[in-house]
């Protein structure tokens, strides 16, 4: 079984905090883990393709992030079922994917969901990490202690 690159980074991220290293609060978020400034931690769901739903849920965010600070808030979006080609690299909501990323926002895809719609991690937005099934991720999240925010 292969891991995500996003857990192979957090399993690095840890490691390396293991060793003494210091993280790097952008390196940090990258890898889902909480900056040292982090109070906040959210994950927002999606599971449809709506652009409007989309500009909903990345304005949230931004929005979120002004509000409670960027260093602040640990945001991450977990995007599955018929959301998953929103991903694509060459979709509508590809820039707005890939501007919330730079903003320190993980961007989460279901490989289930990706898998059922036959889409390969090279078709996908290269901002966007991966996890094995993105409800079990969800209930993972809202287990450690994160507001779930479903637009």
């Amino acid at each position: 079984m292969s891991t995500s690159p996003s857990r192979r980074a957090a399993a690095k991220s840890l490691a390396l905090a293991a060793a003494g290293v210091a993280i790097s609060a952008p390196a940090a978020a990258a890898t889902g883990e909480p900056s040292a400034n982090a109070k906040y931690k959210a994950v927002f769901a999606v599971s449809d393709a709506d652009p409007a739903r989309w500009n909903l849920v990345l304005g949230n965010i931004r929005n979120a992030q002004a509000e409670l600070g960027a260093d602040r808030l640990l945001a991450e979006l977990v995007v599955y079922g018929g959301g998953i080609g929103m991903l694509k690299a060459d979709a509508e909501s590809a820039a707005r994917v890939s501007e919330a990323a730079r903003a320190g926002v993980i961007v989460s895809a279901c490989e289930n969901s990706m898998r059922g719609h036959n889409l390969t991690r090279a078709q996908m937005n290269p901002q966007a990490g991966s996890v094995p099934s993105g409800v079990a991720h969800l209930i993972r999240r809202q287990n450690e202690g994160y507001a779930y925010i479903r637009s």
